[in-house]
């Protein structure tokens, strides 16, 4: 199973990966990694591609999938809720995975400076201005400046065209969010996004400034990754990571 693996300095217990579209049994137009059973797959081809992520990731458990929504909301783990309507997973426990699913939405995976507290984070557009970030980190019990996040692979800044809406949405909360929009000189009253500058910006202002990643697209990368914006019905990535005992 090909994963690509954080650039970052975190202590070894920690382990993390994204997902790559390659390695898996759905068939076309989900070839082949996809691991969404929301998406129109043949579930029994989604189950088996769920098992060789848990096998050949060397993941502690089968773990819990979020309903993912563009929502705020953050899930403790373990939990005993059958509530799994979330968009990010926080843990302080060993063997616990926070796993999110994405295909064009920015993955973001903290650490805490001691490795004991961990989460992952799906951050569309939407959560990304709503708060998404914000609400993970504000479960962390240390102090923001001793985490650590990686940004995974997302939707490019040359691929991501937005209307005037979305900026005044994302200026309306911080107005630095218009740095991270360019005009796009190809197709007339819309902008290109930076989401991966968008992120680093809302996680400096909460005082997280040892943050890697940010260097895919998956609009671009039909190869490796899955897109929603590029082929509208595909399949999903996962981005996980968890802390051994």
């Amino acid at each position: 199973m090909k994963v690509i693996k954080p650039t970052w300095s975190v202590p070894n217990h920690i382990h993390a990966f994204t997902t790559v579209r390659e390695g898996g049994v759905s068939l076309p137009p989900f070839t082949s990694f996809n691991l969404g059973d929301h998406v129109g797959d043949n579930p029994l081809l989604v189950k088996q591609n769920r098992q060789i992520l848990t096998e050949q990731g060397g993941l502690p458990h089968f773990p819990i999938f979020l309903n993912q929504t563009h929502s705020t909301k953050v899930l403790r783990i373990p939990t005993e809720s059958t509530d799994l309507n979330a968009d990010a997973v926080y843990t302080n426990q060993p063997n616990q995975v926070c796993l999110v699913m994405t295909a064009d939405c920015l993955p973001v995976i903290f650490c805490s400076e001691d490795g004991k507290e961990i989460a992952a984070a799906h951050a569309g557009w939407r959560g990304l201005c709503d708060g998404i970030l914000e609400a993970t980190v504000a479960e962390f019990a240390c102090k923001s400046s001793q985490i650590t996040a990686w940004l995974g692979p997302a939707i490019g800044p040359t691929a991501f065209q937005v209307g005037q809406d979305v900026i005044d949405q994302f200026c309306a909360v911080d107005p630095q969010a218009k740095d991270a929009f360019i005009v796009d000189e190809h197709t007339s009253g819309k902008f290109l996004g930076n989401l991966y500058q968008i992120a680093i910006q809302r996680l400096n202002k909460l005082g997280i400034t040892q943050i890697s990643g940010g260097d895919f697209c998956t609009y671009c990368d039909e190869s490796q990754f899955f897109s929603y914006r590029r082929d509208q019905q595909t399949g999903r990535m996962a981005t996980v990571i968890w802390r051994e005992e």
